[in-house]
């Protein structure tokens, strides 16, 4: 329950639907039960009248009470005075305007309803997604990506479905009951308690009926998630699939996993559709009990029992299973949502590991220089980089070499501080990176990856991406220069034209190069360069090599580089082995070292 009702939080402000919501129910259910006590008097009144009795033409202090016996009193008496035929015509039109009230509250208690299914969805996703956005990059390194998009496309309309769908049956379906059976106690209390066995009965089967679905919910989650997180990757590297002919590999791993998806959630439906069956039918067994016993009573005139009353028990009674069954279904069906809903506060509940300390500067600018002092950091048990010293003055250009999987990506990570490093320090200016906000460190850094991402928009917009407010002056100011702006030109629609999944549409030079503008437009005063023209072709790599050379000058630039022509360039050179610095300087200092540096530039490690 702890954790119902924390789902339940996210309906917030719930009073702004329930309060609407619980008086259009309560008026639906009243007109709804008042329809079924309509038959005793059309009953009675009509075809069942007891010719020997007098119709209740003045009703007696006990009912008064009892709105059933009041409106008999009132149909007989119309039908002395006026006629059968007439007190028919009464009980029509009532029952039309009772139908038509029953009907028209019940559509605005759908409504409500369905308008807090629709916020707390709302809240729900956008609370994960938020969350999701908010933490680390490292955590995304060890989670399964189709496991958080299930979570945040799946998980939350299953919770948010099953957590409004029972607080609608735990407050509709129980008054419903309550309703009926006040009516058919009113009828006969001998009856009615024994028809009532029927409830407790149906509760204990249909609890061992679906003891197991929580433990089956889960798994089927999970299972869907990897079946989304495979779809993903198969999507993304169609390419690979085809060019290894493995295409009937991926089909039978897909095709596995929606195997044992499709088992698991047929054994759940097995369970849940049980639960409805074995209800129905101790209902029906009940029903023919009541006809049975109430039926001979009548025939055989014992007891105070008449047949319009009969009617109406039975016609009650029958729609006393209706929330039953309700009830029921909901019961069976809460533990997927229940299941679904752990999986979604375990994300809500994980806390990203780079949060700003209370009272955390606001870095304003980069004026003198960028410091890491003894910076060690693992990933897990294995130790990545270890007593990192590196001191990047303002304007100059450093360039990290090394074999590879030697941890200059990862100490690229922790400038922008997309990690902590385990022990040493990282400061800007002199101040620790740990009593600056993260977002003003970043703001002051532009970055261009290896891998050139593009976002499924217009070429404008992810240029722009960088500074929401460009105007298209800025844009294509910095798509010149960075060598974009002739082939962008050529486009279908020119800087409008959408570049497609991840950029699929465009080739990687052309990807690379509205990477570089975006960096450009951002114009920001430390530049992180991690292989920014690997994917260029020959002929645009030494204009924008040549553009990339301008952006830095004057500006301080941290670069990732397999081009002999950027290393060379550089004011320092880094270079990293094992996570270690084994040697440091000018290119003319390196190569006199005769050291690792040395070896790399006869190895041809590095391209003219």
């Amino acid at each position: 329950m702890k954790i119902y009702f924390r789902l339940l939080s996210f309906a917030k402000p719930i009073e702004k639907f329930a309060i609407p919501y619980v008086i259009a129910t309560l008026f639906a259910i009243v007109f709804n039960t008042f329809l079924f006590t309509l038959l005793g008097p059309l009953m009675q009144a009509l075809f069942l009248k007891d010719t020997s009795s007098k119709p209740l033409t003045v009703p007696g202090e006990k009912s008064l009470l009892d709105p059933r016996e009041l409106f008999q009193a009132y149909i007989d008496k119309i039908s002395m005075q006026h006629g059968e035929v007439y007190a028919l015509q009464i009980i029509c039109v009532v029952i039309v305007i009772t139908v038509f009230l029953a009907n028209f509250f019940r559509y605005f208690s759908q409504r409500y309803m369905e308008d807090l299914r629709v916020h707390t969805l709302l809240n729900m996703r956008k609370t994960v997604f938020d969350n999701v956005m908010n933490l680390h990059v490292g955590y995304f390194n060890n989670e399964r990506k189709g496991d958080i998009i299930s979570k945040v496309a799946s998980d939350v309309q299953v919770v948010q479905f099953t957590v409004t769908n029972t607080l609608q049956v735990v407050f509709k379906e129980p008054l419903q009951l309550i309703f009926f059976i006040v009516v058919l106690l009113s009828i006969s209390v001998k009856l009615t308690l024994f028809s009532l066995l029927v409830i407790p009965i149906s509760g204990f089967i249909i609890s061992k009926i679906v003891k197991r679905l929580k433990q089956q919910a889960t798994q089927s989650h999970e299972s869907f998630a990897k079946m989304i997180g495979f779809l993903d990757e198969s999507l993304s590297g169609i390419k690979i699939i085809k060019a290894f002919n493995a295409s009937e590999r991926a089909k039978d791993k897909f095709g596995e996993e929606n195997r044992f998806y499709s088992f698991l959630n047929r054994k759940m439906a097995r369970r849940q559709q049980l639960a409805s069956p074995v209800s129905q039918t101790l209902g029906v067994l009940v029903v023919v009990f009541i006809l049975l016993y109430g039926g001979t009573m009548i025939l055989t005139g014992q007891g105070d029992l008449k047949g319009g009353a009969f009617v109406v028990y039975l016609a009650t009674f029958s729609q006393v299973m209706q929330p039953i069954k309700a009830l029921t279904d909901s019961f069976s069906g809460i533990h997927s949502g229940i299941s679904a809903g752990e999986r979604v506060l375990d994300l809500i509940d994980t806390k990203p590991e780079l949060v700003n300390k209370p009272n955390a500067e606001v870095l304003s600018g980069f004026n003198t220089a960028l410091t890491l002092e003894n910076v060690s950091f693992n990933y897990g048990e294995k130790q990545v980089l270890k007593s990192i010293n590196i001191n990047i003055e303002k304007g100059k250009t450093v360039a990290l070499v090394g074999p590879s999987g030697g941890g200059k990506s990862t100490l690229m990570d922790l400038i922008p501080r997309f990690h902590d490093p385990k022990s040493g320090s990282i400061k800007i200016d002199g101040i620790d990176y740990k009593d600056l906000t993260v977002e003003s460190i970043r703001s002051q850094m532009g970055t261009v990856n290896q891998e050139s991402f593009l976002f499924n928009d217009s070429i404008f917009n992810n240029i722009a991406f960088a500074k929401p407010n460009a105007t298209e002056e800025e844009v294509i100011a910095a798509a010149k220069i960075a060598n974009a702006h002739e082939f962008i030109l050529n486009t279908e629609n020119g800087y409008q034209t959408f570049v497609g999944d991840r950029g699929n549409r465009l080739s990687g030079g052309q990807r690379q190069r509205v990477c570089i503008a975006r960096a450009v437009l951002a114009n920001p005063p430390i530049m992180l360069l991690d292989e920014a023209t690997s994917a260029l072709d020959t002929e645009s790599e030494k204009l924008v090599q040549e553009a990339l050379n301008n952006l830095m000058k004057n500006r301080t630039s941290i670069v990732i580089a397999h081009r002999l022509s950027t290393i060379q360039h550089a004011d320092q050179i880094v270079v990293i082995d094992k996570g270690e610095i084994v040697e440091i300087g000018s290119h003319t200092e390196l190569l006199n070292k005769n050291g690792l540096y040395r070896r790399l530039i006869n190895m041809q490690a590095f391209n003219d």
